[in-house]
């Protein structure tokens, strides 16, 4: 893999992150700065497997889930499960490999590919 088409694997997952992000109305600056410290992670780690670039956008979702847990809490919140008072948030399916979706822990259910979560006013 050249330099452009990492860059482009990455430009690619930044933008499906950022998009559930806007979609669920928390892209305020500091947690921009959390999908730009992934994308800076990940970049070091899929210039050392560049087959991994297909994996990367779901590596970055993940990233973001996490460090968002650490600061602010779940994210994104599993809109499957919005009866049982127990409010969760969704996994990246599979953890690793292509084609990453947002999946209900609980039920199952794949509820958008990353980069494809609705807005509230959508559901």
């Amino acid at each position: 893999m050249d330099g452009m088409e990492l860059e482009q694997a990455l430009h690619a997952a930044r933008a499906l992150v950022l998009a559930d992000l806007v979609a669920d109305e928390v892209a305020d600056a500091d947690i921009v700065s959390l999908v730009e410290d992934a994308v800076v992670h990940r970049r070091w780690w899929v210039e050392q497997w560049p087959e991994g670039a297909a994996f990367v956008a779901g590596l970055i979702a993940q990233d973001v889930q996490d460090a968002l847990l650490e600061r602010y809490g779940r994210w994104p919140l599993c809109p499957v499960c919005t009866t049982s008072g127990d409010p969760h948030a969704l996994d990246v399916e599979p953890e690793l490999g292509p084609d990453p979706h947002w999946v209900c822990p609980k039920t199952a259910v794949a509820v958008a590919p990353v980069g494809r979560l609705r807005t509230s006013a959508d559901i």
